[in-house]
């Protein structure tokens, strides 16, 4: 019988058996096929995203090993000829921000083939109140 596990997981078994029992690290017992094969186990590097980002040159490091997305700039800050949000004398998109799915690439910023917009109103928003008690209600 072969076994990948990790620190305290055990197998039980043998050849003539079919079924083979597992004994996890938190205690639990589970019986699955010997043919079946697995590794028990903690993924290495959890919990490294809960960390907060502290530093703007940590975020610049992050992202420059993925892709271009940081620093993100909004459209409204950027002047009429970058962006279509951009211009005015305030920081204001000026014109409705949505956009039909058929618009010209050029055009296609903002809330794209948006279905709906704008607060809850009627059965929707009841439901949204209800669902925002339970959760506090928990807590």
């Amino acid at each position: 019988q072969l076994a990948c596990l990790s620190d305290s997981a055990r197998v039980s078994s043998g050849p003539w058996l079919s079924l083979s029992c597992v004994k996890l690290p938190s205690g639990s017992k589970k019986i699955i096929p010997s043919t079946s094969r697995a590794v028990v186990g903690v993924v290495a590097g959890g919990g490294r995203i809960e960390k907060p980002i502290l530093k703007a040159g940590a975020a610049y490091h992050k992202y420059k090993a993925k892709r271009h997305s940081w620093p993100r700039v909004r459209g409204v800050t950027m002047n009429p000829v970058d962006h279509p949000h951009g211009g005015g004398n305030h920081q204001h998109i000026g014109m409705p921000a949505t956009k039909s799915r058929h618009a010209p690439a050029g055009q296609k910023v903002g809330l794209i083939a948006a279905r709906r917009t704008g607060r809850l109103r009627g059965a929707a928003a009841t439901a949204a109140l209800a669902a925002k008690e339970r959760e506090k209600s928990k807590n």
